[in-house]
């Protein structure tokens, strides 16, 4: 396949999510997160992911503009932040994050992590509220623990569409695979590189040697084979393409085996009140 063939029709899709995004923590200057944003859409690219807490939405939606897409052909994710969780804050906080985005609906809204002012039983009924106004189409969640995701079923009649958490070779994440594949949730890996540890990993480099191809392709192309949708982040056109590029590049069993095999479990993202 080449490079003008691989589209957002080639990308595999998980219940109507383009299952590779662009991630944007971090992508702070306002001028370079909208051009990294134009140039994803432009080269493919058909899942863009945001969110209050990075204070880039405005960009992110400055990128969708210059962009010229109409608005089915790209899915559009964005999180609720802690401060904003409770029930009329989740509100008013979506209404400004669709302005800042330039967009009357996201196709999926999250709770960015289950802390500070997430109380179940007032901030899930809003977000449900948002779904039957036809603010957002999906309800997700991020950071959660197979325990949260328990206590958020029992009280949402929606479905919890997706949770995103840090997935990748050196946080595998075993336990809650098997949880989302059991109940029907997508799960999406944010810091799939592994904040660039993804590089320093012998065995990594050993598949990607073998593929002529780099560390970052090998582990995107490992967490597809795991039926997970990635959204590394990236700025420049550089990155952005040897991220695409990835969706070239089919591990063999052998591969795999050998990134399943790596004996090092590191999180790159452990707040002191992260939940788990």
């Amino acid at each position: 396949m080449s490079q003008e063939e691989l589209t957002s029709e080639s990308v595999e899709r998980a219940s109507g999510m383009p299952t590779f995004g662009l991630g944007t923590w971090e992508n702070e200057d306002p001028e370079a997160c909208a051009e990294s944003v134009r140039t994803a859409l432009d080269m493919g690219y058909r899942h863009i992911d945001t969110a209050q807490a990075y204070g880039n939405e405005d960009s992110v939606g400055d990128g969708i503009e210059q962009a010229d897409l109409d608005r089915e052909e790209f899915f559009l994710a964005t999180k609720v932040w802690t401060e904003n969780l409770a029930h009329d804050d989740v509100i008013d906080s979506t209404h400004e994050s669709l302005d800042k985005l330039g967009v009357d609906s996201v196709d999926l809204l999250y709770i960015h992590w289950p802390q500070n002012t997430y109380e179940p039983e007032e901030t899930l009924p809003a977000f449900e509220e948002l779904v039957d106004e036809g603010l957002i189409d999906h309800i997700g969640v991020s950071n959660f623990e197979p325990e949260h995701l328990d206590e958020a079923r029992e009280i949402l009649d929606e479905p919890i569409f997706a949770n995103q958490v840090e997935m990748n070779p050196l946080l595998p994440q075993e336990e809650l695979r098997e949880y989302c594949d059991e109940h029907d949730i997508e799960l999406v890996a944010y810091s799939p590189l592994a904040r660039g540890k993804v590089f320093d990993v012998d065995e990594i480099s050993e598949v990607a040697e073998k593929h002529d191809a780099s560390e970052a392709q090998v582990s995107l192309a490992w967490l597809r084979e795991k039926g997970v949708t990635v959204i590394p982040k990236a700025t420049s056109e550089e990155h952005i393409r040897d991220n695409w590029e990835s969706l070239h590049l089919d591990l063999d069993d052998e591969d795999v085996e050998t990134i399943d095999g790596i004996d090092t479990v590191e999180r790159q993202v452990d707040p002191d009140d992260s939940p788990w």
